[in-house]
């Protein structure tokens, strides 16, 4: 158990946390939520001990190792797989001395300790690991001074994935992770032996992979069971329940304070006044949990909407060196009003075809049709760079309108959710989301009719991120989607494109089965020990495997039919749930059906793993 006792925190004069105190069960998976500088981060840093407390104290178990990703990236000439492996100090170090150790007692010791660690089969669940988060077993044995900084976090990531320690603290794991390292890394939480605290804003993997959700709000901490979802409900319901308390205070101050005012100088009621003055010092007004607003995210629609199509590729090759494509093939069409979202691991061509798109780069091969006087806004998160440090957002626009009024650069500022004093603040002073804002705003100034989005949610909190599904989903031009955020694409995204062996082709399942073949693939990578361990020793006859496979496919059928029956029953349970007279009027109709959802939930869970595991051996026993 790790117990946070009457702490209080402090960072440059801001108090972070006042006199809080909350306890965390041991192996308990808790996502840390709260606004950006709320002090998640600074709470991570006082648990390692990096920072001092004002007051109180944390304990942990005796002996705990806590483990984070390192803020350096590794980048060394080793290979990628050896890095991991040294992650564990313990192992590389008994390894080393099993070579030089003469006295046969510390040999046999060494010997035992490498087994009770599982010393021996550390390599293969280096190279799991390392498939998970993205790189295939030829990517494993080149140097980590080869990948860039992103690609050298997921090794860093990798590392601190494969030591296990006994409290895992997250900071944030996915901004380095595509769609596909979110999905596996989800898989891997849920799964994690030990306590893990995980800072996200994704909502899919606080949903997903935790337990609890350890809430900050004004300088307090609250612990929630569940994941985002239920801790969103509860937490709006005790809103309400806390605006309704004030109301009735409010009201009940007032006629205290009328009467006390009326009857004050009579003699015949001055003990009454008295008494209802005591009664009004001690209704001291109570604490309300007022919502914040969202961080206001605008998407200045075009003018003019076009005919369809405005794009068409027809046969269509594109890449950086000539008669080398990383794209071929490309037979697309983009209408109007599309909502597509690009799947597919990176390294794949998703951000090759964005830069098609945007006409960052020129076909190689084939012709690409675009509308006249067709718009495009193509936004990446790299793009953060070309921010004007000491310039403030009104500087920035002003130099896309050099002519127009001050009153008018004002009201596009504000448009972008910079008004007043935060229009002349410099970019050097903004947070990261209010960056990513700006950027956003100046990237669809002219009104788009085709947008690209790439990794759009890096460094923008959960309400920030609602705020841009809404502004995605008011804005009529097209969009095309790439991101890690499965919740933003099941809000967002209406198609689904492909980037795979070379090519993009129209993907015709949703986002569920494509997580389920993602972690089939990796589940199968389980079996299999990354490809190359138990192949020999698993090796059956044509006649056996054909024998097993027949009643495996059926019960993998059966499976899926089980997963869509639980999928519906939950949908019902959570369109009842999100019924706000159900709350009002049956109460416990409300917790029973809460009950019934984390129980199919649960069920879910299990059904989903053995059909992962099924389809794991399906395709073992194909090859």
């Amino acid at each position: 158990m790790i117990v946070l006792d009457d702490i209080s925190l402090r960072i440059a004069g801001k108090l972070l946390l006042d006199h809080t105190s909350v306890s965390i069960p041991g192996r308990a998976r808790v996502g840390v939520v709260g606004r950006n500088g709320a002090g998640k981060t600074s709470l991570f840093r006082a648990i390692e001990g990096e920072l001092e407390l004002e007051t109180g104290s944390i304990r942990l178990p005796s002996r705990a190792r806590i483990g984070h990703v390192a803020q350096e990236a590794p980048a060394g000439p080793e290979p990628l797989i050896e890095v991991v492996l040294a992650a564990d100090t313990e192992r590389a170090s008994l390894l080393v001395e099993r070579e030089t150790a003469k006295d046969p007692n510390r040999i046999a010791e060494i010997e035992t300790r490498l087994v009770d660690i599982d010393a021996y089969s550390a390599p293969s669940r280096a190279a799991r690991i390392l498939a998970g988060l993205g790189f295939d077993q030829t990517a494993q044995a080149r140097p980590c001074s080869e990948f860039s900084g992103g690609w050298r976090m997921r090794v860093a990531l990798a590392a601190l994935l494969f030591v296990e320690p006994d409290l895992l603290l997250l900071d944030e794991p996915t901004n380095y992770l595509d769609l596909e390292g979110t999905l596996w890394l989800q898989d891997y939480l849920t799964r994690y032996p030990r306590t893990i605290l995980l800072i996200s804003h994704d909502r899919d993997l606080l949903d997903t992979s935790v337990s609890f959700i350890l809430h900050f709000e004004q300088a307090k901490l609250k612990l929630y069971r569940g994941g985002f979802s239920q801790f969103d409900r509860q937490r709006r319901e005790q809103l309400i329940v806390d605006q309704k308390a004030r109301k009735r205070q409010e009201a009940q101050r007032a006629h205290m304070t009328a009467f006390v005012d009326r009857f004050r100088a009579k003699a015949s009621k001055a003990r009454q006044a008295q008494s209802r003055i005591k009664a009004l010092a001690k209704l001291e007004p109570l604490a309300i949990q007022l919502e914040e607003a969202p961080a206001a995210i605008s998407i200045r629609a075009p003018e003019k909407m076009l005919s369809p199509p405005i794009i068409v590729l027809d046969g269509v090759a594109v890449g950086y060196e000539p008669e080398r494509p990383v794209l071929r093939k490309l037979n697309l069409r983009i209408d109007e009003d599309d909502r597509i979202a690009l799947l597919g691991p990176n390294g794949n061509g998703k951000s090759t075809f964005a830069k098609l798109l945007a006409k960052r780069l020129v076909p190689q091969a084939g012709r690409v049709v675009r509308a006249a006087k067709l718009e495009i806004a193509y936004l990446a998160q790299h793009q953060l760079d070309e921010l004007v440090a000491d310039e403030s957002p009104a500087e920035h626009v002003r130099r896309l309108i050099p002519q127009a009024p001050e009153t008018q650069v004002r009201a596009r500022a504000a448009a972008m959710g910079f008004s007043g004093a935060a229009a002349d603040t410099p970019v050097a002073s903004l947070s990261g989301g209010e960056k990513a804002r700006l950027l956003l705003g100046l990237a669809a100034f002219h009104g788009p009719h085709l947008l690209i989005l790439d990794e759009p949610t890096n460094h923008l909190d959960i309400e920030a991120r609602v705020a841009l599904i809404s502004a995605v989903n008011d804005y009529p031009g097209a969009i095309v989607l790439v991101s890690h955020d499965r919740y933003l694409l099941d809000a967002c995204a209406e198609r689904l494109w492909l980037v795979a062996d070379g090519t993009v082709t129209p993907y015709d399942g949703d986002l569920d089965q494509y997580r389920r073949q993602v972690l089939g693939r990796a589940s199968a990578e389980r079996v299999t020990d990354g490809g190359k361990a138990g192949r020999g020793s698993t090796a059956r006859s044509s006649t056996g495997k054909r024998t097993e496979l027949a009643p495996l496919r059926k019960r993998i059928k059966e499976l899926e039919m089980q997963v869509e029956q639980i999928e519906r029953e939950i949908a019902g349970m959570d369109s009842r749930l999100s019924d706000a007279a159900l709350h009002a009027n049956n109460p416990a109709e409300v917790v029973a059906l809460a009950k019934a959802r984390a129980n199919a939930t649960e069920t879910l869970a299990k059904v989903e793993e053995e059909w992962l595991e099924a389809s794991a051996r399906r395709e073992e026993l194909s090859t």
